[in-house]
């Protein structure tokens, strides 16, 4: 007779696994932690190098800039654009004080989201000052002209002007015995204040001082808030060109690697074709037929970039195409699409990332280009491009930092994305590295 086993020792038995057929068909999916469409062996590969990380940091730098935008902007006006001709062509770190005079508008409130996105329009007008003095109601000031001796406009304000929004219907009365003054704010309500009080005011938040970090431009435009959100502008170009070009490119090169035949021929006529054509050049056929504007510029530079995607694909898939899984797939009675979708562009997403990073500095580059010529991004919208048209004259005489600011920052985007695409293509190459990551099926 067998005895039988009691269920301690039972569950001590190994189970034998289940045979199956084709594993790779299996919908259980390993658990792997991924960043950046990278796993874990893939990026330890790319963190062995220095320049990849460092170029990846800058931009994450970048980005943020990018998505914080009017909120962390020294002018945070609609598109940097608040100009002081008076201030033109000043030197980094020029500090200047200047009088801030509410405006006798209702200016509608901005939430947080708006300011970041959209900017922030000023509920004051700022003078600036070479001195000041009181008188009376007034506050009289020179206005700053920058020559020596400085010989500026005086300009006298009511004090009351200066920090309340005004009814201008309602007079302001001073009674000067009593040193008072009564007025009516723009929403109706009588203020009387005492004069000694509203000099107090002006002093502590009327009068400020401003530092321009990197100077201003031609217009008296604060050059360091025009070069951040110019960094919004080259990486939302580039983000929407490479998503332009990564579908299509996908879309052609894959139907023509997998189909071949007559499929084939008459995708690679219409790339060889677009191949042919300068890129700059096409983009500005593009661009004059789309007419002017940001929005033009990504769908131009996008529509010109999906050729180095779609050859890529369309290599990579041809050699898939002929695997024993890809094979086993159709033995299945799998669709095309299915076969495509699921088991062949997962196993060449790889190179598709590399282009992508160098197509993404390529579409700044080609941004840069277009605004240069003055059919890019049209002002006031600042784009790096446009800010070196603007100042190119000044290369040539003692300002030439002017050009050089927004020339280095688009240098040193470009160099970071060609660093990171240099460390995706090193990390994603298996021979380079001690282990190979597992083939995606």
């Amino acid at each position: 007779m067998t005895e039988e086993l009691t269920p301690t020792e039972k569950s001590s038995i190994p189970k034998k696994p289940k045979k199956r057929m084709f594993s790779f068909f299996s919908k259980e999916k390993i658990s792997e932690k991924r960043f950046l469409l990278l796993n874990d062996i893939e990026w330890k590969r790319f963190k062995r190098n220095p320049l990849s990380v460092i170029g990846l940091a800058i931009i994450f730098l970048a980005t943020i800039i990018s998505i914080l935008g009017y909120t962390i902007t020294p002018d945070s006006t609609p598109y940097a654009n608040d100009q002081k001709p008076e201030l033109h062509t000043k030197p980094p770190g020029f500090t200047i004080r200047m009088l801030k005079v509410k405006k006798n508008d209702y200016i509608p409130h901005t939430n947080f989201i708006e300011k970041m996105l959209f900017g922030e329009p000023l509920d004051h007008t700022t003078y600036p000052i070479y001195y000041y003095f009181f008188h009376d109601q007034y506050v009289t000031i020179e206005g700053y002209t920058g020559s020596v001796p400085n010989n500026g406009v005086k300009v006298s304000f009511n004090i009351a002007d200066v920090l309340y929004s005004l009814d201008t219907k309602m007079p302001v009365k001073f009674d000067k015995e009593n040193g008072l003054l009564t007025f009516y704010t723009i929403d109706g309500i009588k203020v009387q204040e005492s004069i000694l009080s509203l000099r107090k005011k002006v002093q502590q938040e009327a009068i400020i001082k401003r530092t321009y970090w990197l100077g201003t431009d031609v217009a008296g435009r604060d050059m360091l808030s025009r070069l951040m959100i110019g960094t919004r502008i080259s990486l939302s170009v580039g983000f929407v060109s490479v998503i332009i070009s990564v579908l299509i490119g996908i879309l052609l090169g894959s139907v023509a690697g997998y189909f071949r035949g007559r499929t084939d021929d008459i995708i690679m006529w219409i790339i060889n074709v677009v191949w042919s054509i300068p890129t700059l050049l096409l983009v500005i056929a593009i661009t004059l037929v789309l007419g002017k504007g940001i929005v033009q510029v990504f769908i131009a530079v996008g529509l010109t970039m999906w050729v180095d995607v779609a050859r890529v694909v369309r290599g990579q898939v041809l050699s898939l195409r002929e695997k024993d899984f890809i094979e086993a797939s159709r033995a299945l009675g799998f669709t095309n699409y299915r076969i495509i979708s699921r088991h062949i562009l997962p196993n060449i997403i790889g190179p598709v990332i590399v282009i992508a990073a160098s197509n993404f500095a390529t579409a700044i580059l080609t941004e840069a280009g277009l605004s240069f010529l003055g059919i890019g991004a049209q002002p006031p919208t600042p784009s790096w491009g446009e800010m070196i048209n603007t100042h190119r004259g000044y290369i040539l005489v003692d300002k030439a930092y002017l050009a050089f600011i927004p020339g280095i920052a688009i240098m040193i985007l470009v160099f970071a994305f060609m660093l990171v695409g240099n460390g995706l293509r090193d990390a994603l190459d298996a021979r380079l590295g001690d282990e190979a990551p597992p083939i995606m099926q």
